[in-house]
């Protein structure tokens, strides 16, 4: 009697799987091995790689603080990576490519695809997601992003090993995703120049080699010591604008470039532009001891200067400059607008500008 009642319930657990299985395969006809590109906990991505056809590659890892590197070297942009990280976990199937349309589709993307591998920290032994014992890194997924459908709101995506691509979308978002698994370095990384409060500035030396003369050095001990000094004759400034000299200590908590070149222009020319003397050169110390130096160079315009003689002068681009950032390893387009702040002249702190 006993077995009898064993065997009537395994077969009862036979049959109660066999009918959800039933059940689940009704409502879904999607493989998840071949389908599930989405990332349910973000938080656990430690590392993204992005490869395209071009030898672009792409490393993003988590570091320490909850930030990420670019290629294990450069910040990366905390907004994009947020984006990213949110794309990962919103993007759904739409639907599978159309089987008329399945070889043509895999064809394009062997030509133009990016490849995107995803690690995780995974645990080892993992009891009903309740119970995670023994993390550590995983490849989690490797996938290929191909172009986008032909109404502009899917991208094509193909899992590592499978041979049936999908149309991936953002519910409710109108457009495509493809362009947010960029594979070009300069994407992806922090604009910030400077980024140093008052109270970690330890001296700012500003020079200006066509105006020797505008050339000064701050010192700042603490708040209520600073002192100005004038490169010209190396003598302590008395009498300076103090609110403007707070105002521009102040401003090197947050200066941005505007573009990265190097992808842009040729090396021949940027070698060129930073053989000539730069216009201005600002060096700032920490408290620390690090050094940060930024040298900028005119650009030139488009529409001719003149001379209150009327000789035409050689025009130069009076919102944009160059400038060679991140020990002169970056050469970067950046916006007056934004430096104006950082490039004040002896005669304006004294308040003679």
């Amino acid at each position: 009697m006993r077995k009898n009642r064993v065997t009537i319930i395994i077969a009862f657990i036979l049959l109660l799987a066999a009918v959800t299985l039933v059940v689940t395969n009704s409502y879904t006809t999607l493989r998840k091995d071949i389908s599930d590109f989405s990332i349910e906990d973000t938080a656990s991505v430690t590392r993204i790689f992005l490869a395209d056809k071009n030898n672009n590659e792409v490393t993003l890892e988590r570091s320490a603080g909850n930030t990420w590197l670019v290629n294990g070297k450069y910040a990366a942009q905390k907004e994009k990576i947020s984006s990213f990280l949110k794309t990962l976990m919103d993007i759904e199937v739409r639907s599978p490519v159309p089987l008329a349309a399945r070889n043509n589709v895999i064809t394009r993307m062997a030509v133009i695809a990016k490849k995107i591998e995803i690690y995780q920290i995974s645990p080892r032994i993992n009891i009903f997601n309740k119970i995670r014992l023994f993390p550590y890194k995983k490849l989690t997924k490797t996938y290929y992003v191909g172009d986008v459908t032909q109404d502009n709101q899917g991208t094509f995506m193909l899992m590592d090993g499978a041979e049936e691509p999908y149309i991936v979308h953002i519910p409710g978002f109108r457009g495509f995703v493809s362009t947010r698994y960029s594979t070009i370095k300069a994407d992806w990384r922090d604009y910030t120049v400077f980024k140093t409060p008052i109270n970690e500035i330890q001296s700012v030396r500003v020079e200006f080699p066509f105006q020797p003369e505008q050339s000064y050095q701050f010192d700042v001990l603490d708040n209520q010591n600073i002192t100005l000094r004038s490169l010209a004759d190396n003598k302590i400034v008395q009498g300076y604008d103090t609110m403007r000299a707070l105002n521009f200590l102040a401003s090197f908590k947050d200066i941005r470039f505007e573009s990265l070149l190097e992808q842009l222009i040729d090396k021949e020319f940027i070698d060129s532009v930073t053989a000539s003397i730069p216009k201005t050169i600002i060096t700032l110390t920490d408290r620390e001891g690090k050094v940060n130096k930024v040298k900028i160079f005119t650009k030139k315009g488009f529409a001719p200067l003149y001379a209150e003689d009327g000789a035409t002068m050689e025009p130069l681009d009076i919102d944009r400059a160059y400038a060679l950032v991140n020990e002169e390893e970056d050469f970067v387009l950046i916006q007056y607008y934004v430096f104006d702040q950082v490039t004040r002249t002896l005669g304006s702190l004294q308040g003679k500008e």
